[in-house]
């Protein structure tokens, strides 16, 4: 059972902002790495594959296109960082209240996994062109065709050429991987502040070191369930027009050609960014949830 002090999906919104700052700026690396392990073609027999694994694009991309390669595509998710974070929070708090008959009930970790799968919801509409436009922009370096020179002109070109259906392509898939991940995501966080907090201690009183803990280990549990709709996602999103008729079509193809294994592609990349990314967003959560609840106590 996890205690709680009076839900305020206001101060949510706005600390989430803070929050999905930090995700962005300690996260993006190892996220390039992980789309481009996701998005690599086949291996072809008798040729060797462009990457062998985490490291080794990790290496290549710093030698091809320096460390600044490792933040391609960041522009997009850098600018709706604050909002779909702010989202995110903002869904998880007014899934609480929603739960909650009076303002200091306590809820419980289904109820916590509920309202973090509304949260997922919420976020989604800010996430999906977010995602697509991001993946677009991390692929295309490695494959040496350029097309887009930036998150605008990316946004821009998907409009002009498919309309908003273009931009938005990979919806459904963003909603498969974040409504389930992200109810694991924020439940555990609470369960894990729960075991780090002492006896006798309130959760309001962690150490930054078991906050950034707690956070970094919910990272790791979403991403968990997140990965398999995640690769079919990336895939998706940057395949050519047309390619597939729907998700269940990447899935198959998936399956058939490289085996259940491939729906964890990237997947060390995944976790390596995982902890780091979200222990810092959850920090910057916290941190501007408490100045919020000194600047204004009672809103």
């Amino acid at each position: 059972m996890s205690k709680t002090e009076k839900v305020s999906p206001i101060k949510n919104f706005f600390a989430g902002g803070v929050g999905g700052i930090g995700l962005v700026l300690a996260g993006h690396p190892m996220d390039t790495v992980k789309v481009r392990l996701q998005t690599q073609p086949k291996m072809i027999p008798g040729k060797s594959s462009l990457y062998t694994g985490t490291l080794d694009c990790f290496m290549k991309t710093i030698t091809k296109e320096g460390f600044p390669g490792l933040y391609k595509g960041m522009g997009a998710p850098l600018v709706a960082i604050t909002p779909m974070t702010s989202l995110l929070f903002f869904g998880f708090g007014l899934g609480k209240k929603l739960q909650q008959k009076h303002p200091d009930d306590p809820l419980n970790y289904p109820q916590l996994f509920a309202a973090g799968m509304l949260a997922g919801v919420f976020s989604t509409v800010v996430l999906a062109p977010v995602e697509r436009i991001k993946c677009l922009l991390q692929v295309q370096a490695s494959n040496n065709v350029i097309k887009y020179t930036g998150p605008v002109d990316c946004a821009i070109q998907l409009y002009r050429e498919l309309g908003i259906r273009g931009v938005y392509k990979g919806i459904i898939l963003t909603l498969m991987r974040d409504v389930p991940a992200t109810g694991a995501y924020f439940m555990s966080y609470e369960w894990m502040k729960d075991c780090l907090t002492p006896q006798g201690k309130s959760v309001n009183e962690l150490s930054v070191p078991r906050i950034l803990f707690a956070g970094g280990m919910a990272g790791v549990f979403n991403w968990i369930v997140a990965t398999p709709a995640d690769v079919l996602k990336s895939r998706f999103q940057t395949a050519p027009e047309g390619k597939y008729k729907g998700f269940m079509d990447v899935l198959r193809e998936m399956v058939r050609e490289e085996g259940v294994r491939s729906l964890y592609k990237g997947f060390s990349a995944v976790m390596l960014r995982a902890f780091p990314a979200n222990a810092a967003c959850f920090l910057g959560f916290e941190v501007a949830m408490k100045v919020l609840n000194w600047l204004v106590p009672n809103a």
